[in-house]
């Protein structure tokens, strides 16, 4: 059988390809220090201009598509996100609502998928789609106050049930949960594709994390400016893709007032999830699995990639949206069969989000209320990366010289689920990855 053969669990098994390179395209541009970042931070967002983002918006800019956060809450009143955050809610069931950010790592997510970079703010890969928040609980707000310890999966499922299209996730736990795994489960059932980041603790046991472990949703792994994935970057067979994610800029504090460079699978996550939506905005009749499977099929890979491989550090490769909505690479094939697992899904066959009847509380497509931001400052970690595009561990051009490169998003989320006879006890260890 081949190396592709389906697990246990539904995903399909990687080749152990270690380093294996990954046919890669990136500009030269300068590193960044992780420290505060220029007025403009559209500046410092050198993936935009690694990926080809200007030629990319001249055919789609990821209008009519929606995408749900589902982090630390986001902020609607960034000059980056006016007009741009739909009505969410607030899983944690803690003090505020979605529009409180508390670290400030779900807004800058945002801005990082649909920004207008109004204001110096960030721009987004895809800045004409929506996005609707929802909060969940890290572990040191979980610590600080009374939360909803099934907030995840409530998350999930309440996005699930919204207009949103994508729904994306930066938190990472090292925990298995069942009620997660059957809200991803009926995310695919709607038509959804989900996002999450592979997580940042390679380098400290590379234990796997959830949600991204879960079959159903997309890995995604953490690339450097020089093309490679970072090695803080989680591997192993449950990958699915690349993306950048190192020294991006986002914000600081809690004050949204400056950005920080900073790194993590949260970025590389996001990107993805703006790279979906970018190609959904111009196939609008195409399902999830279309859509996915274009990414996949039109992913940077090295020229020693054997067909029909994946590897553990990257997946399928690089995200490369441009590589698909410019020269038409990956194809949408089956749009009922998902190409993660093999199997049938559900969801409408036009790729539209079928109609939901919203859950109590979780209303969408309305403009967000004002805000009173919270947040936190990112890590701010330097990075450093095994070589994937060359055995100089610098970036290489493909054969039809298309734009590869590695991005890289912070995912977190924790939590421990102990059912004992006297009841359900929660021990939280949730974290953003960015």
């Amino acid at each position: 059988m081949t190396a592709r053969m389906i697990e246990s669990g539904g995903r399909l098994r990687r080749a152990l390809l270690g380093t294996t390179a990954i046919a890669v395209l990136t500009t030269s541009l300068v590193g960044l220090a992780p420290t505060a970042v220029a007025a403009d931070a559209r500046s410092q967002q050198w993936y935009l201009d690694a990926m080809g983002a200007e030629d990319i918006w001249k055919k789609t800019t990821g209008k009519g598509i929606t995408v749900a956060v589902i982090d630390t809450g986001v902020d609607p009143d960034t000059p980056s996100l006016k007009g741009k955050v739909l009505k969410g809610w607030d899983a944690s069931e803690s003090k505020g609502d979605e529009t409180d950010d508390y670290t400030g790592h779900g807004t800058t997510l945002a801005e990082v998928i649909v920004g207008s970079g109004a204001g110096g703010g960030l721009r987004g890969l895809a800045p004409d789609a929506k996005v609707i928040p929802y909060r969940i609980a890290d572990t040191e707000r979980q610590n600080e106050q009374s939360v909803n310890a099934f907030d995840m999966a409530e998350a999930i499922k309440a996005a699930a049930d919204s207009d949103a299209r994508i729904i994306n996730i930066s938190m990472a736990s090292d925990y298995y949960l069942e009620e997660a795994r059957e809200a991803v489960q009926y995310a695919l059932g709607k038509g959804k594709l989900v996002f999450a980041g592979a997580g940042n603790n390679a380098e400290k046991g590379n234990k796997k994390q959830y949600p991204a472990s879960y079959p159903e949703v997309v890995a995604v792994a953490a690339t450097t400016q020089d093309g490679v994935v970072a090695d803080y970057s989680q591997h192993g067979e449950t990958i699915d893709l690349a993306a950048p994610g190192s020294k991006i800029p986002g914000y600081c504090d809690k004050t949204l007032q400056k950005y920080c460079v900073d790194s993590g699978t949260s970025f590389s996550s996001a990107i993805a999830s703006a790279s979906a939506a970018l190609i959904w905005s111009a196939h609008p009749d195409w399902t999830g699995n279309q859509v996915l499977r274009a990414m996949l099929e039109s992913a940077g890979r090295g020229d020693d990639w054997k067909p029909g491989t994946v590897s553990t550090k990257a997946g399928h490769g690089v995200v490369r949206p441009n590589a698909h909505i410019n020269r038409g690479i990956g194809k949408p094939g089956d749009p009922n069969i998902s190409p993660l697992t093999n199997m049938p899904t559900g969801g409408s066959a036009d790729g539209t989000a079928p109609s939901a009847t919203a859950s109590a509380g979780t209303p969408s497509g309305s403009a967000a209320p004002s805000a009173t931001a919270s947040t936190q400052a990112p890590d701010g970690k330097q990075t450093s990366g095994a070589p994937v595009a060359g055995s100089n561990g610098s970036a290489s051009e493909d054969a039809d010289g298309g734009s590869g490169t590695g991005l890289v998003i912070g995912v977190a989320a924790a939590v421990v689920v102990v059912v004992a006879a006297a009841g359900v006890v929660i021990a939280r260890r949730r974290r953003a990855t960015a």
